[in-house]
């Protein structure tokens, strides 16, 4: 097949594009070059699992815009035993029966899915189609029982003493002589509970259930029940499918963890050249110590961190982030400034905010690696995020108003509308279950609230500012505006901040609230009039 035999340099300083370019110059000119990435569904894919799907889909989106064909595997490692029972799941007590089990045989506690591997699977394919990966799927369950593996198996049979030499370089204490490179699910039980007894040298193994003590004898080009264990099924299937980059979390990358093991298999007994890679490092959430787990149930999954941020933005927190720098996943305040630092890396990509070159260049491969698809062919019409939620609290979050009252709404097509609207909901969502009380308020609705009591000097200046919003408000800029308030606070002899908090007090029933002036011209003269009458 004719591919691309273009520059082998970094296309940017971007960290995919020099991995892109260290995977070709490491395993030279090809007509297809294979990334991969995988998990056992055995609970909740936590959006820590996530990071190396979209660094893998980062690096295969540079290898692409570098001319090369490029194949991104993910390999659902279902054909694992179901070790523990979830912290998550409903009446765990049953779910003992299916322990030592494959993972594919355990049911679906919500009845949806035909397993509770394929429950997990399809609950994160879904949603990285919405932050557009779209990887080929492998589920080894379906490879083990199609005895796709046999070959693999029987070199490790064969090698079995090679294999226990290279694995014990990195134990503390020896593999027993007695130990088989592989593991068997009985056919009786369909639990991994046995015993290897022998090999014939061939294709057939015999082992015994452990727990009905009897034996059984199966034929690795017939039978999926035996499996190769992590450390080996690993380098086994790099060579299977051909892998040329893959990466891994810091445990897995620890001096003598599973990646050195897996890379001395690979070189020595499956003779393949294991492929590029890097450590990522986890992710922790804002105000939550310490790594997610998913057999814990305690995880933030991704379709948790798409209630509150943008496709794109979820993107453009892991672009924008070397893999190798341990970072949190923020629901508190920063959400704000977040969606403020993508807006700008926008604004600097589209030209309309100036940077220096360095940073340009930095910020404009960023944005084109945060789309979901391809980059607009113009500024897109930004709404502001802060802005929106308090938009969204005047209007108790009935989105079509909010949304009317943004300023350009009105000239939205239906793309930048989708996703305006895409923004309202994830802005509520922030609001109503992750906004800190204090940035939360609701506009007093003067037919069922009674007025605060106001000393004289309070009552006049309040007069005064409804007699301003009744005749200027609309022809006022915020400026103009704030200047106006401080001018009616210090004729009446009050401190302009004791009078801004009166005011929040009358408007929200708080202390503090969104900056004033512009408060106020987005409550509209109407509304804050008839707040005002009262007094």
């Amino acid at each position: 097949m004719a591919h691309s035999t273009g520059p082998t340099k970094p296309a940017s300083t971007h960290w995919a594009d020099i991995n892109a370019a260290k995977i070709i110059r490491e395993k030279g000119e090809k007509a297809r070059y294979t990334c991969a990435s995988g998990i056992t569904p055995s609970g909740t894919v936590h959006v820590g699992n996530f990071r190396e799907i979209i660094s893998v889909d980062l690096v295969v989106r540079a290898l692409r815009d570098l001319g090369r064909e490029t194949r991104f595997l993910y390999s659902w490692d279902d054909y694992d035993v179901f070790r523990k029972v979830p912290g998550n799941v409903p009446d765990p007590q049953a779910w003992q029966q299916y322990l030592r089990q494959p993972i594919t045989s355990v049911p679906d506690p919500a009845g949806g899915a035909t397993s509770y591997a394929r429950a997990n699977e399809e609950e994160l394919e879904s949603q990285l189609a919405r932050v557009g990966i779209a990887p080929e799927y492998i589920y080894q369950a379906e490879q083990y029982q199609a005895s796709r593996y046999a070959p693999g198996i029987r070199t490790a049979l064969e090698r079995r003493e090679d294999i226990r030499e290279a694995l014990n370089r990195f134990r503390t204490a020896p593999l027993p002589q007695d130990w088989w490179p592989v593991s068997v699910f009985s056919r009786f039980t369909n639990r991994d509970t046995t015993t290897v007894l022998g090999w014939d040298g061939e294709w057939a193994l015999r082992y015994r259930c452990d727990e009905t003590n009897q034996e059984d004898t199966v034929d690795l080009r017939e039978t999926g029940c035996v499996k190769l264990p992590w450390r080996i099924d690993w380098p086994m299937r790099w060579s299977v499918e051909g892998v040329d980059f893959e990466p891994a979390g810091k445990d897995h990358h620890s001096e003598g963890g599973s990646f050195d093991t897996a890379r001395l298999v690979s070189q020595e007994i499956y003779r393949f050249d294991p492929p590029v890679t890097f450590q990522y490092d986890f992710i922790s959430i804002k105000g939550r110590g310490g790594k997610m787990s998913s057999s814990s149930g305690e995880v933030i999954s991704l379709r948790d961190v798409l209630q509150v941020y943008q496709p794109e933005i979820v993107r453009y927190l892991f672009a924008g982030t070397r893999p190798n720098s341990e970072f949190a996943i923020s629901f508190d305040l920063d959400v704000i400034k977040i969606y403020e630092d993508y807006d700008r890396c926008e604004r600097i990509y589209f030209g309309q905010d100036q940077v220096n070159e360095k940073r340009a260049e930095k910020e404009r491969r960023i944005y084109e690696l945060s789309q979901v698809e391809s980059v607009p062919q113009e500024l897109p019409g930004q709404v502001p995020f802060r802005h929106l939620c308090n938009l969204l609290l005047i209007h108790d979050g009935v989105l079509e108003a909010a949304l009317a009252a943004m300023p350009g709404y009105g000239e939205f097509d239906q793309e930048l509308r989708r996703r305006a609207e895409q923004r309202a909901r994830c802005a509520w969502e922030w609001i109503t279950t992750f906004a800190p009380e204090e940035f939360r308020f609701s506009v007093v609705d003067p037919r069922e609230t009674e007025p605060l009591p106001l000393s004289g000097p309070e009552r006049a200046a309040v007069a005064g500012l409804r007699r301003l919003v009744a005749e200027q408000l609309q022809e006022l800029d915020e400026k103009e505006l704030q200047d106006a308030l401080y001018a009616i606070a210090r004729e009446e002899g009050l401190e302009p901040k004791d009078f801004f908090a009166l005011l929040y007090r009358i408007l929200v029933r708080k202390e503090k609230g969104p900056r004033l002036a512009g408060f106020l011209k987005t409550l509209g003269q109407q509304r804050v009039c008839a707040i005002l009458a009262p007094y």
